[in-house]
């Protein structure tokens, strides 16, 4: 064993994990080409396109034990064919770096050959690499990197710090919630998720709830994503649930992106395998988190009823204070020319039988949060509110919404994101501008015995609506 400072450092065990990938790639290191990208100067977008022997799009994710591990992501050109992640605890000072303090593991490497015909972009050669790495000791500060294992600084990422949470239930934590960046992410989102590092640097991870880029083939949407992003995903873990634009449109959104599972290792705890990764569940301190792949589910009746089925049990066995959910589809639209019928009455039975507390999701490009029982009473306090609902955008697409009764609060034409914090008894949500102000707040408070009152907080902000920002008004 391995010591740092004299403290005890445990052993880090690497778990590659096996994906199956539709695009085209290789196995063979000793076969595959080189391909240096003579012309891609001529390219715009070329630095968000093209890998190089440094590693890029670094991402880290929560896995089902965030206590003792986590799994990271990272993008290298095909001249990288074995990969490595070092890592040690964090030190105050240098002396990580010491060869009896570090721990040095491989990585599963994939090669993968993609072409985005639909939008003119141009092939791109790749090795993605992935690792999961285990028997981390919990509320402990880490230093990582990730690179080929030479002396060369250059073919390593630099170091970054990740914290793993603590075993304490009632330890406060937070979180936060983004609904679609899915258009002009590089110019219009990193304003966005820096705007809400800034605000909660301390945030413990990150939730995408779908439609993270608009065209699910495209390596420039998805360098723009991990661009806005940069060193953020690679300190705060994230988890991610697929929208419909993660699917590819080409074969009516019935193949998920080429590129999805390649780039972020999540869960595979789902009920099918060709859920793995997007339909999923793991716990985090007090909370029960859970994923449901709402265009799967829209897209057969086998999907529809294994993922029923899978929540029904997953919930029946939950013994957490806090159950989130989060699906790309709403329960409730914002608009009811977008109504999701078969996907309200198959989860909202399950949703109102297990107490769910949060349901976080997307889409609709507008914002919107209530209730099931709020039929337009507009109270500030609420006994037995039920399950809070919430569609939110962090994007620069927008959409017109309707006033329907389970809303609380609506909004259009603005950029928002929310934390949530989690504190024993007590999830205090508070959804944000980019400006930093808050648009919607709520404290939601749960008794021993699952009672809960939910209090709506003022805000800063009035109803945004599209109409009053037309010209002439």
């Amino acid at each position: 064993m391995k010591k740092i400072g004299g403290i005890l450092l445990g052993f880090i065990i690497l778990s590659g994990c096996s994906k199956k990938i539709k695009a085209t790639h290789h196995h063979n290191h000793n076969s595959h080409q080189h391909v240096h990208y003579a012309s891609e100067s001529n390219i715009p977008a070329h630095k968000l396109i093209f890998p190089s022997k440094t590693p890029d799009r670094i991402i880290v994710s929560l896995t089902e034990d965030p206590n003792h591990s986590f799994a990271i992501n990272w993008r290298t050109s095909q001249e990288i064919d074995t990969a490595y992640v070092q890592i040690a605890k964090e030190t105050h000072g240098p002396d990580f770096l010491l060869d009896n303090s570090m721990q040095q593991i491989i990585a599963t490497t994939e090669f993968i050959q993609v072409e985005n015909i639909r939008d003119h972009e141009p092939l791109v050669n790749a090795a993605y690499h992935s690792a999961i790495v285990k028997n981390l000791i919990p509320n402990t500060t880490y230093v990582y990197r990730v690179g080929d294992g030479g002396k060369n600084d250059d073919t390593w990422s630099e170091w970054f710090q990740l914290t793993t949470p603590s075993t304490n239930q009632n330890e406060p934590f937070s979180f936060i919630y983004f609904g679609d960046a899915q258009n002009d992410v590089k110019s219009m989102w990193s304003r966005v998720i820096r705007k809400s590092y800034k605000m909660m640097p301390e945030v413990d991870f990150m939730l995408h709830a779908g439609d993270l880029i608009n065209h699910s083939e495209s390596d420039r949407e998805w360098g723009e994503w991990f661009y806005a992003g940069s060193f953020i995903h690679a300190t705060v873990p994230s988890i991610m649930t697929p929208g419909n634009h993660e699917y590819d449109k080409s074969v009516n959104r019935t193949k998920l992106s080429s590129l999805w599972r390649p780039q972020f290792t999540l869960p595979e705890n789902g009920p099918l395998d060709e859920l793995k990764e997007t339909c999923y569940t793991l716990d985090y301190q007090n909370m029960k988190l859970i994923s449901i792949d709402a265009q799967s589910f829209n897209n057969s009746e086998r999907s529809r009823k294994a993922q029923t089925k899978w929540l029904d049990s997953v919930l029946a066995n939950n013994h957490k204070k806090w159950i989130t959910l989060t699906m790309h589809y709403p329960i409730f639209s914002t608009a009811k020319g977008r109504d999701n019928k078969e996907l309200r009455e198959s989860l909202k039975p399950l949703i109102d039988k297990y107490n769910v507390d949060l349901v976080l999701q997307g889409h609709d490009h507008t914002y919107a949060r209530g209730y099931a029982s709020n039929e337009g009473l507009g109270k500030t306090i609420v006994k037995d509110a039920g399950a809070v609902y919430a569609v939110s955008v962090s994007g620069p697409k927008m959409y017109e919404s309707q006033d329907q009764d389970w809303m609380v609060k609506r909004g259009e034409y603005v950029q928002l994101f929310q934390i949530i914090t989690v504190e024993n008894d007590t999830i205090h949500y508070n959804s944000y501008t980019t400006k930093g102000n808050v648009y919607d707040s709520f404290s939601l408070i749960k008794d021993e015995n699952g009672n809960k009152e939910l209090i709506n907080n003022a805000s800063e902000v009035n109803i945004r609506l599209k109409k009053d920002f037309k010209k002439g008004r």
